[in-house]
């Protein structure tokens, strides 16, 4: 395993390690939409687009797409272009979209639940609803951000399918699995994909401070767990003063996540 390590301006934070994490799924991306669903996915965005994918389109939550790069919760200083509901859906549903959500339940295949917890015909529980997972998750590049990881989200199998992970696309056939893809999960304590033969559940890296023992016992199926697990890449001094200095200076991301 790879040791933590230091900067110049202080050590970084869980909660900083997780705004990388979120940042390097859309390390690469090119010219593709971003669509962060909570504070430290949209740091992340934001520190992917200050940093190493300057290309990433980034909008303000609602139909503009922003030219400058506004820290969270802060309105651009410029925009350049509009970006209407019918262009938003061809973004969709030509895979030129990297969405982050959330989770309320996710299974080793990569399924996600938003909808509800318990029976469907009578949950326990109301949630969001499907919203737009099973268009996002077939149609576009889907990550999932989990700010409390726990045995009731990473759940052996979700009370329903919201987003549809890969045991299901792949009986759906290649309409379903021409554009899926789950890049990675990212929670308060690893980071994971599904890049295994039979396309389950792996630990890829470890926040620092964090076990294998911790996460396996906070998993409610049996992870793939590989035999040197690494420690999450830690942030740079630059990407350090981004993050508290430009994108979040309010240290928002600090009260999303749970050590």
């Amino acid at each position: 395993m790879s040791g933590t390590g230091t900067t110049g301006i202080g050590s970084a934070s869980r909660a900083e390690y997780c705004v990388v994490a979120c940042a390097e799924a859309w390390r690469g991306a090119g010219e593709v939409l971003a669509s962060p669903m909570g504070t430290v996915p949209a740091i992340g965005a934001r520190l992917a687009r200050l940093t190493f994918s300057p290309e990433l389109l980034l909008t303000d939550g609602e139909a503009l797409l922003m030219s400058d790069t506004p820290a969270v919760g802060v309105r651009p200083g410029s925009v350049e272009g509009w970006l209407p509901y019918r262009q938003h859906l061809t973004l969709t549903a030509t895979g030129r979209r990297h969405v982050m959500m959330g989770a309320s339940q996710i299974d080793r295949h990569g399924n996600q639940n938003i909808s509800c917890i318990g029976d469907w015909a009578r949950p326990t529980r109301q949630l969001l609803g499907v919203r737009g997972a099973p268009v996002n998750t077939l149609n576009n590049p889907t990550s999932y951000w989990v700010p409390k990881h726990s045995s009731r989200v990473f759940v052996e199998h979700v009370d329903m399918v919201s987003g549809v992970g890969y045991d299901r696309a792949a009986v759906a056939g290649p309409s379903a699995t021409r554009y899926h893809r789950i890049p990675e999960v990212v929670s308060n304590l690893g980071v994971f994909d599904f890049e295994t033969p039979d396309r389950t559940m792996r630990l890829r890296s470890l926040h620092p401070g964090v076990s294998v023992q911790q996460v396996t016992e906070a998993t409610g199926f049996t992870l793939a767990v590989p035999d040197e697990v690494p420690f999450t890449r830690e942030p740079t001094e630059d990407e350090l003063r981004l993050i508290r200095e430009v994108i979040d200076p309010r240290g928002l991301r600090e009260r999303e996540v749970l050590a």
